[in-house]
């Protein structure tokens, strides 16, 4: 039984565990948005969230411990730099999770974990209840929009329609010579 256990081992020692940990937030700090199984997700956003707080407020202390977690100075540049800039009014909640289809291999549930801030395709500057503003777009009237078109394209291009047509000479059909032919054979 697991009474009283707050965390998932994911099958894996201590040290594994950590160094998979490390590697999922490197990876989720330098491409804002990565593919996982669920569980794996579950358990990077317990350990990231806190870390994201702690970059919030950009101390010498709070560098230590965050990177006593990632241990990579480019994931901290960036953590203290453009997420804290981005989080910075959000009280907490910093990361998504949004459940994938299952993988082909092993049929393991798969999850997309994603840092909420950094998606261009929800958008976040309209409240919940608040509703989207609508545009009028003016009807075009036939009339008045065809014929400064019609100009336009006479002026445009004038030596297109002033050159002189040729036409081919007509052809007699060919039942008539053939007609004319057998006569002169006969």
């Amino acid at each position: 039984m697991r009474h009283g256990v707050k965390f998932n081992p994911l099958g894996r020692k201590r040290a594994h565990r950590k160094a998979m940990m490390r590697n999922l937030t490197r990876q989720l700090v330098e491409h804002k948005r990565i593919v996982t199984t669920k569980a794996k997700a579950k358990a990077l956003r317990v350990h990231i969230e806190p870390l994201l707080t702690k970059a919030k407020s950009d101390t010498t202390q709070n560098r230590r411990v965050v990177f006593s977690h990632v241990q990579d100075k480019e994931t901290i540049k960036e953590l203290f730099g453009n997420i804290s800039a981005k989080i910075a009014n959000r009280p907490g909640g910093y990361c998504r999770i949004i459940k994938l289809d299952q993988r082909q291999g092993d049929a393991a549930d798969m999850a997309m974990i994603e840092l909420v801030d950094f998606n261009e395709t929800y958008d976040t500057s309209i409240e919940v209840g608040a509703k989207k503003k609508r545009t009028r777009r003016a009807k075009k009237k036939a009339t008045t929009d065809a014929v400064p078109a019609a100009e336009a394209t006479a002026e445009e291009a004038p030596a297109v329609e002033e050159a002189p047509v040729e036409e081919a000479p007509a052809e007699e059909p060919k039942a008539d010579d053939t007609a004319e032919g057998d006569a002169k054979e006969a």
